[in-house]
């Protein structure tokens, strides 16, 4: 029997992972302090790896875009931005700034091969129930010399107890969001690139810790609070928790 957690908005009983949450939690994805907080920063992480564009019309991927946070953090950069996702309150949200949205499942998603000069994959494969579909697919619609960006929870212990266990009792993490049995070890995922012709290199990530304290004091203290920078991802020396990954595809 699969774990169940309260939906956060409407009460009903749903499992871990279930993707009607996002449905429930439509109002919250462009909430600065809401609870997709941590998505707007490793969004921003995310784009850091993205080079400008080196050719006219070069297209961007984003696969489960959501609401398309990583879009004003790849303005000026030269891409075309098309998102997909099977949340489609999100794609109305994403194209409301400036991505152009496919609703599409990212197993199989329908675009031709190829055809992408970057595929971003962040907070995705950690959701799906066969990542190593979406890795095959991510590959495919990479041109030669295309660029795969991502993040992801590894699958470890101290993974489950921080991203579950603790992280589910912050407000940076919706309650259900996660199946710990989806996690994606770091070592599996570089050989599954690999098999499609990307050599990826991977990181471990994390939010500054003064930072998220000084985020986690303003959410306690709520309207009183003053305005203050958001949590910056930072590299760490250890992928066994959260990580970033990127590669090249060969010709």
């Amino acid at each position: 029997m699969r774990d169940v957690a309260p939906a956060p908005t409407r009460g009903r009983v749903l499992p871990r992972n279930d993707p009607r949450q996002y449905d429930d939690l439509a109002g919250e994805w462009w909430r600065p302090d809401g609870v997709f907080a941590m998505l707007h920063w490793l969004a921003e992480a995310r784009a850091a790896l993205v080079p400008p564009a080196d050719r006219p019309d070069a297209l961007l991927v984003d696969l489960g875009c959501g609401a398309g946070l990583l879009a004003p953090h790849l303005a000026g950069r030269g891409y075309r931005h098309v998102g997909v996702d099977l949340t489609r309150s999100a794609l109305v949200q994403a194209a409301e700034h400036g991505v152009k949205p496919v609703n599409g499942d990212a197993t199989a998603v329908p675009l031709a091969d190829g055809c992408a000069d970057v595929v971003a994959a962040g907070e995705l494969l950690e959701h799906v129930p066969d990542w190593r579909r979406v890795v095959a697919e991510a590959c495919r619609l990479l041109r030669p010399g295309g660029l795969l960006v991502l993040d992801t929870l590894n699958d470890t212990l101290l993974s489950r107890i921080v991203a579950v266990h603790l992280g589910e009792r912050l407000p940076t993490v919706p309650k259900g969001i996660h199946d710990p049995r989806l996690f994606v070890d770091d070592r599996e995922l570089i050989a599954e690139c690999a098999r499609h012709g990307v050599a990826l290199r991977v990181r471990g990530v994390r939010p500054e810790v003064g930072g998220l304290l000084g985020w986690l004091l303003r959410r306690v203290r709520g309207a009183q609070a003053p305005a203050g920078r958001a949590p910056r991802i930072v590299p760490t020396r250890s992928a066994a928790v959260l990580y970033q990954g990127w590669g090249v595809r060969k010709g």
